[in-house]
């Protein structure tokens, strides 16, 4: 039972941290979103002597607060969602059951890549050929001619 538990911990934990940098990366787009769309509001400091964060070097501004207001309640919304125990037992299961795939070697996926490849081609010509046979039955039917 330990060891299922370990497997959870370490599936929500590659969940979470792969989920954190989206939440980031949609934040980041967030706060140059609000500044190019109200400049004037967002950019303008707090604090006309403080321009930018002593440490981080961030700017202090509106922009940057209602950035890191959506960072930090969506890291701790995803990691509330994580914890809760059906959460975990699906990511357990999904692990499991990966385990238990068989992937193909190169050779296969190669012979498989070239017959789907193949059939794509087949099927493009063969619609391409009944789109062209019907827009000429259709033109003439229409047209008269």
């Amino acid at each position: 039972m330990a060891y299922k538990q370990d497997q959870g911990r370490y599936a929500r934990l590659a969940a979470f941290w792969s989920l954190a940098i989206l939440i980031f990366y949609g934040c980041t787009s967030l706060y140059t979103t609000l500044l190019g769309y109200f400049p004037n509001q967002m950019a303008r400091p707090f604090v006309a002597s403080m321009v930018k964060i002593p440490v981080l070097g961030l700017p202090l501004n509106l922009g940057m607060l209602i950035s890191a207001l959506a960072l930090v309640l969506g890291i701790w919304g995803l990691y509330r969602v994580l914890e809760r125990p059906k959460t975990a037992d699906v990511l357990i299961d999904t692990e499991s059951e990966l385990r238990k795939v068989t992937w193909p070697t190169m050779p296969e996926a190669m012979r498989s890549s070239v017959v789907v490849i193949a059939c794509v081609l087949f099927l493009m010509a063969f619609l391409a050929g009944a789109d062209w046979v019907l827009g000429r039955w259709a033109e003439r039917l229409l047209l008269g001619g």
